[in-house]
């Protein structure tokens, strides 16, 4: 019962790293890359569509992205949904594929993406720690029940803490690269 449970926290855990890497992929740097805009959500037969959903995006250098859209009458819906996001990119349209050119960023505009790179790990350290508490309780509830001895109790506290850390260093480590990325002119 106690490994299952903390095979399942393990689990979530591993999924929140996971999602705090694609979360930060998002995160506008100096290089083009495809996972820059793949989540803008485009209106499509009036639903909001993932863009990579709608068309084919590259880098083929390190400044420029390009979007190549399978239904040729999605681009304007394409270029306005790039322009809405909070990306700050200026789409350029010649009809059958879309431009973006991916300027460097300004001091001030790295300082400002740290802050956000910052505080998406909080979030991450938050949801980590919660699921950490869940489990607690759900320990103390197993021990109260007389489920669980009060040794087999603390070895699974234990094991918790060591899952956590490993995890909190995982999203300290990529936040710090992220953090290194954004500062590389």
């Amino acid at each position: 019962m106690v490994n299952q449970t903390l095979q399942s926290v393990e689990d979530k855990m591993k999924a929140s790293v996971r999602v705090f890497r694609e979360d930060l992929a998002t995160i506008r740097t100096g290089h083009a890359s495809p996972a820059l805009v793949e989540h803008v959500k485009v209106e499509y037969a009036g639903v909001p569509t993932p863009l990579n959903q709608l068309a084919g995006i590259s880098a083929p250098e390190a400044g420029l992205l390009v979007i190549q859209p399978w239904d040729k009458s999605s681009i304007g819906n394409i270029e306005k949904a790039i322009l809405k996001s909070e990306l700050g990119l200026n789409p350029s349209n010649d009809g059958n594929i879309i431009r973006i050119s991916i300027p460097p960023l300004s001091e001030e505009r790295r300082q400002e993406l740290i802050k956000v790179v910052h505080k998406r790990i909080e979030e991450r350290r938050i949801t980590v720690r919660n699921l950490r508490h869940d489990v607690i309780n759900e320990l103390k509830k197993l021990e109260k029940d007389k489920e669980i001895s009060q040794d087999e109790h603390k070895r699974a506290q234990d094991q918790l803490q060591k899952l956590t850390d490993i995890f909190m260093f995982d999203i300290e480590q990529l936040g710090k690269d992220k953090e290194k990325e954004l500062m590389e002119v």
